[in-house]
């Protein structure tokens, strides 16, 4: 997960002539917020389910479909200017307000789970240094993440939504390690070690190439979720088209540097060996190659930077569900603020969703990887959308000038919707229950939205859409409760 729309919020600042940003400031800058806490665990969660032949597949797909979302959103952003409320904007203008609901309430329950997630891998670190917090889900770590959580709460009620020298801490706390990281085992690097199981079908556990590829899918679009929000960045520019460039380059930026981080692990450790190691597993794959002070800084740098972006996420998580309901997506009760201009119900609502999750990883043992793969599922509505909504205005001509070239924006938008409906199929059921029994209560807060604006509340398909979502969802409920599936 990443910490691009953390500056959201505060996006209106200062635009002046001491603010305007050229493009090597602009490049540094999407890339800092795309490095989240995800790259620290790459080794482990890309190797647990392949070996380097299906993982280098998986990177390559990657690059295709998160590349063709980035010219979606970038696309979008020209062609309909006006719709500057999120993503699940393009969803409810290109197909009805029922799956726009469901898109910000898609993106909302990637925010808020990923904000689980985030709590459960830093006190999973932070057991390098106190064993009692295990894999982040012990009674301890569950009381210390609450704590953490409840503090951050109180925090920005008080105001406080962003401070410039922690972002500049959380940035080089990123950064750095990963790329001394990258240098280290990039020297230590063994092709014996690498090319032991190529293709991974030594270890029937693995299954085929093309399941092994599936494995990979998640924890890829894991690590560049909040991509969308590199555009918030445009305000600051001090030429429009350099956001383009900027957003290009730091992609392919930050994709080198996962693929390096997960590729170069596999030249250090064997397969096997990288899939049993505990997240953060860079600390693991360094501590094998320089001994105990490796481990040290990267359980130490995962701390401080995900503590850090922790304070901007939370108010993300928060500020979704209020900006969708000023603008009637979702109910007005969500929109209401504070005297100091802090979205208060809306932050409430989503940090009681975080501890009740908080709660349930200790009962269920709940790891970072299961609960990221729930926040990664749950945001491929609005993803999935978007990429339709570039490609339908494309088709029909909507936005575009006589003459003008529509071939481009229509293969992004085919490329990222493909790419989006790929992942779903790669889920797997167990992913996709927990999901839906995430999204149908939604339905009543869309009712309530809808009555609240005199409005019609379903038309015949999404009332079909809303009866199918509800089956499945009972479905799901009573598969989890004999057992026959498992998110958790």
């Amino acid at each position: 997960m990443t910490t691009a729309e953390a500056n959201i919020p505060v996006s209106k600042a200062a635009t002046g002539p001491t603010a305007k940003l050229r493009l090597g400031s602009l490049t540094a800058l999407v890339i800092g917020s795309m490095v989240g806490s995800g790259v620290f665990s790459l080794p482990q969660n890309m190797a647990a389910g392949a070996g380097p032949l299906a993982i280098l597949i998986g990177w390559a797909i990657t690059a295709v479909g998160m590349l063709a979302l980035v010219f979606v959103y970038q696309s979008l952003a020209v062609r309909r200017p006006e719709l500057d409320n999120g993503p699940y904007a393009y969803a409810k203008a290109g197909f009805g307000p029922f799956v726009g609901f469901n898109s910000a309430w898609g993106y909302w329950i990637s925010a808020w789970v990923g904000n689980v997630s985030y709590a459960v891998i830093v006190f999973s670190a932070l057991s390098y240094f106190f064993p009692a917090f295990g894999d982040g889900n012990t009674w301890q770590a569950v009381l210390g993440a609450s704590i953490l959580l409840w503090l951050i709460h109180f925090l920005i009620l008080a105001g406080i939504r962003q401070a410039a020298v922690v972002n500049t801490i959380v940035t080089v706390a990123k950064i750095a390690p990963v790329v001394l990281f990258v240098g280290i085992v990039a020297v230590a690097f063994r092709l014996n070690v690498w090319t032991l199981d190529f293709s991974g079908l030594g270890n029937a556990s693995l299954g085929t190439i093309a399941a092994q590829v599936k494995s990979t899918m998640l924890v890829t679009l894991w690590v560049f979720i909040g991509i969308e929000g590199a555009s918030v960045f445009s305000a600051r520019a001090e030429r429009r088209k350099d956001i383009a460039t900027a957003t290009v380059l730091g992609f392919f930026t930050c994709l080198a540097l996962y693929a390096l981080v997960s590729l170069l692990s596999l030249g250090i450790l064997s397969q096997p060996e990288l899939a049993a190691l505990k997240n953060p597993s860079m600390a693991g794959v360094l501590e094998a190659v320089v001994g105990p002070w490796g481990a040290m800084l990267i359980n130490l740098a995962l701390v401080v930077s995900v503590v850090g972006a922790f304070l901007s996420w939370t108010l993300l998580a928060a500020e979704v569900p209020h900006v969708a309901g000023k603008d009637g997506t979702m109910p007005k009760f969500f929109g209401r603020e504070s005297e100091r201009g802090v979205p208060s119900t809306s932050l409430l609502i989503t940090n009681l969703l975080v501890q009740a999750f908080l709660v349930i990883t200790l009962f269920a043992h709940s790891t970072y990887q299961a609960l990221f793969y729930i926040a990664s599922t749950a945001i491929l509505v609005p993803y999935i959308f978007s990429g339709a909504f570039a490609a339908k205005l494309a088709l029909t001509g909507e936005s575009y000038q006589g003459g003008e070239g529509r071939a481009g924006p229509l293969l992004a938008g085919v490329l990222a919707t493909i790419y989006g409906l790929w992942l779903v199929y790669a889920a797997g059921p167990a992913y996709l229950f927990m999901c839906a029994i995430l999204y149908a209560p939604g339905i009543i807060f869309y009712v309530w939205a809808r009555r609240e604006g005199n409005q019609r509340v379903f038309h015949p398909v999404e009332a079909v859409i809303a009866v199918a979502l509800v089956a499945v969802a009972i479905l799901a409920v009573y598969e989890m409760w004999t057992g026959a599936v498992s998110a958790l």
